[in-house]
């Protein structure tokens, strides 16, 4: 009848078992949309809050594509009456996106020009053969570029430098676990740990920054250098440490692989003047986010050093189209949008009155308490969804709780890269995982450790040392 036979059945209700969470999820969001507002909450945020929660449930049981989440992200926001079809598309492309996208670009052309060996030697050179200094010299590294130039692209060069060399030290990879783990998870956890030295150092950066322009607010390249940089640095020490306590290496010297390696570096490619502009051309970019991000916008500089890139003929757009990642920048410009009306209706100011209502006496009596309220909230959501993505949803929250939205502002940001729990938190945290040589288990081993390390530091310090700094 109307051309369905008992195969369409039978596939529809393997959909069905397919789309089951898709299906509950609309079903609570329906349910939630008859229910009448909150008191104190607007239509348009109520239904803002719905969105969120809707997506949020999506992206955890995933049961669409991420890109496919940020589609209904989007059209909700205008079907809910929550802006006209323009205003959503105007708050879904901001700076913060041109960031993303170009900085996703730069990477794809940085890995093109072959950098990862000359790193390899460079970090070799400093460590030497032992390997915990090589753990701490991965560690290190991985921080201190990713904090310049993110921790994605820091990740992507470092990962077949690692891997070369545990392949190098033993062909059974049975026998090398706990070193792959150590070497994988200092790459990682190196990114994450340096991601926020900058406001080049991630997306979730760039969008507090446009946060706080939102608010009449302003903080230079230097000034968020001076205020969070030391954490970096007393961080670096700390997670070496942990991953060597948490897996025990089988090697404690790495004659041979790193001996193999040399050898492979020696053999690889001279520099050449062509080597030089581009690595010229980076610097440009960098300087350019260090002195002119204020008035021109980290991604227009992003941008502007693609196209240089594109110019000289050091990357094709063949391949940036085939390797930029353009299901991630739907997904961040979609969470902005979302980010930019749960502000815009009011839902960010009533969701921060609830925690103030529910925590107010104790945020009064012991001012850090409010600090350790954000960085729970922060790091418990970026753990679910990606670092950019929660700072994009809680931003508008967060700087309305304490006096000080500045202060707020970046304890959020710094917090939302403690995605070491799960190995989709965080970008750097997906490419190690995708190696095939640690496990979704190892992250929970080796994450809760470093977590709270770093959520109980990071409450001390912005309570000792931006005290002292002010």
């Amino acid at each position: 009848m109307l051309g369905f036979s008992n195969q369409s059945l039978t596939n529809f209700l393997f959909w069905l078992t397919q789309k089951k969470w898709f299906l509950i999820t609309m079903v609570i969001g329906l349910i939630l949309f008859f229910l009448p507002s909150p008191a104190g909450l607007t239509l348009t945020g109520y239904r803002t809050i719905i969105i969120v929660i809707t997506a949020l449930m999506m992206i955890i049981t995933e049961p669409i594509p991420l890109p496919a989440i940020a589609m209904y992200i989007l059209v909700m926001e205008v079907y809910f009456g929550i802006g006209s079809a323009n205003e959503i598309a105007e708050s879904f492309m901001n700076d913060a996106v041109f960031f993303i996208m170009g900085s996703l670009m730069l990477a794809v052309a940085i890995v093109k020009q072959g950098w990862d060996t000359r790193i390899a030697l460079g970090i070799i050179k400093l460590t030497g053969n032992k390997t915990s200094n090589i753990v701490f010299g991965f560690t290190a590294i991985s921080a201190i570029l990713s904090s310049f130039i993110g921790e994605h692209t820091v990740a992507a060069i470092m990962l077949p430098i690692a891997m070369t060399l545990i392949r190098f030290t033993s062909s059974d990879p049975n026998k090398v676990s706990n070193l792959s783990a150590v070497l994988l998870f200092s790459i990682a956890y190196g990114c994450l740990v340096g991601s926020i030295g900058t406001p080049s150092g991630g997306g979730r950066n760039a969008i507090m920054i446009s946060y706080f322009r939102d608010a009449n607010l302003s903080i230079s390249y230097i000034d968020w250098m001076i205020k969070i940089y030391p954490m970096v640095l007393i961080q670096i020490p700390i997670v070496a440490w942990i991953l060597q306590k948490s897996f025990i290496p089988e090697y404690s010297q790495l004659d041979s692989g790193v001996r193999k390696l040399a050898i492979q570096v020696a053999k690889s490619r001279k520099m050449t003047g062509r080597n030089t502009v581009a690595a010229l051309i980076f610097f440009l970019v960098f300087l350019g986010w260090v002195f002119f991000s204020e008035s021109i916008g980290l991604g227009t500089i992003a941008l502007t050093g693609v196209l240089a890139y594109m110019i000289g003929g050091f990357v094709r757009w063949e391949d940036l189209n085939r390797n930029t990642h353009w299901g991630v920048i739907i997904l961040f410009g979609a969470t902005v949008s979302l980010g930019v009306n749960i502000k815009a209706t009011g839902a960010a100011n009533w969701l921060a009155n609830q925690v103030i209502n529910l925590f107010g006496e104790l945020m009064e009596t012991f001012p850090f308490v409010s600090d350790a309220i954000v960085v729970l909230m922060t790091t418990t959501l970026a753990n679910v969804l990606s670092s950019s993505a929660t700072v994009a949803v809680l931003g508008p929250v967060t700087l309305n709780i304490g006096s000080d939205p500045m202060h707020s502002g970046l304890v959020t940001a710094i917090a939302s890269a403690f995605g070491y729990f799960t190995a989709v938190a965080a970008p750097a945290c997906t490419i190690v995982y995708s190696s095939g040589m640690v496990k979704a288990v190892d992250f929970l081993k080796v994450g809760w450790k470093v977590g709270i390390m770093s959520m109980i530091l990071l409450v001390i310090y912005v309570n000792t040392y931006w005290l002292f700094i002010n």
